[in-house]
């Protein structure tokens, strides 16, 4: 069985405009599906703003002690790492730093077959995912990002980025970094074709994100080829890509351009490696309970 991301027409190698039009808002919709469905949880939404803003408060006071002893720690300032503590509250839901939020229910359909009605609808499975998940990061953006973001900024008078220019090229690597961590996760869902039950992958996967998107410590102070190695991964797109760019580290111009050309290179192979893994899936793999 085989899926595009456009449904075939009378002639395989052209497709009308409204039916690219009508893919397209047929995702669009699916996104705002998405950002619906998970605004629906505000008491999930507040306790998750509790517990960042709380966490974010224990982190701030570790690393002002431990940037005493050591200033300019892995490059930064006290006032840039605090920044960085902040950066990764907000982005712990937005860019998956410690799940992509939509693996666990893909998984259970996958082990109960009811995949095979996802499967059989004239759309990309990939792309669906994508685009729900793209909705969620949406909401998680304005409903857990900015407000403990915000907090600690009035609390703690940190670095912030050098002007509109500098938070449009934050957000910018911010949306980059969610669409790699979709990728990542629908890979890691997508094991779940040939394992009795994925949660063993999810764990794996959960463990060494934490580590290697430098939500525990920046990867800038990670020492000789433990850096390069976390640096060069695709869990490095998530979180200190998009603080470096916060922070100006890049610059601007061609520094940007790496930046971006970074995450976008990770995007490319993750996207290409889920989506034969899903090729794979549904030509040799007998759909567990279906």
């Amino acid at each position: 069985m085989r899926f595009a991301l456009f449904p075939p027409t009378s002639s395989p190698s052209l497709r009308t405009c409204s039916e690219r039009d009508n893919m397209l808002r047929l995702y669009a919709t699916v996104a705002a599906g998405g950002f619906r469905r998970h605004a629906t949880y505000r008491v999930a939404t507040l306790a998750g703003l509790f517990t960042n803003t709380v966490f974010g408060f224990v982190l701030s006071y570790t690393y002002l002690a431990l940037w005493a002893e050591r200033p300019d720690l892995g490059g930064y300032s006290s006032s840039d790492a605090l920044a960085y503590v902040w950066i990764g509250q907000a982005l712990l839901t937005v860019c998956g730093l410690m799940g992509g939020g939509f693996e666990d229910e893909l998984i259970e359909r996958i082990r109960t077959g009811d995949i095979a009605v996802d499967l059989h609808r004239p759309v990309d499975l990939q792309s669906w995912w994508c685009a729900a998940n793209a909705g969620r990061c949406a909401y998680q953006l304005a409903g857990r990002g900015a407000v403990p973001l915000l907090i600690g900024a009035l609390a703690f008078r940190f670095t912030l980025p050098d002007g509109p220019a500098g938070w449009a090229a934050f957000l910018f690597a911010v949306a980059l970094g969610s669409f790699v961590s979709f990728a990542l996760w629908y890979l890691v869902a997508m094991s779940a074709f040939w394992l009795l039950d994925g949660q063993g992958v999810v764990q794996a996967a959960w463990l060494t994100g934490l580590f290697f998107s430098g939500m525990l410590l920046p990867l800038n102070v990670f020492p000789g080829a433990l850096g390069e190695l976390a640096h060069a991964l695709p869990w490095a797109a998530l979180l200190q890509v998009p603080a470096d760019v916060y922070l100006g580290r890049y610059g601007e111009g061609w520094g940007l351009v790496r930046a971006y050309g970074f995450q976008l290179g990770w995007l490319a192979v993750l996207l290409a490696a889920g989506r034969a893994a899903q090729s794979a899936a549904t030509r040799k793999v007998v759909v567990q309970g279906g």
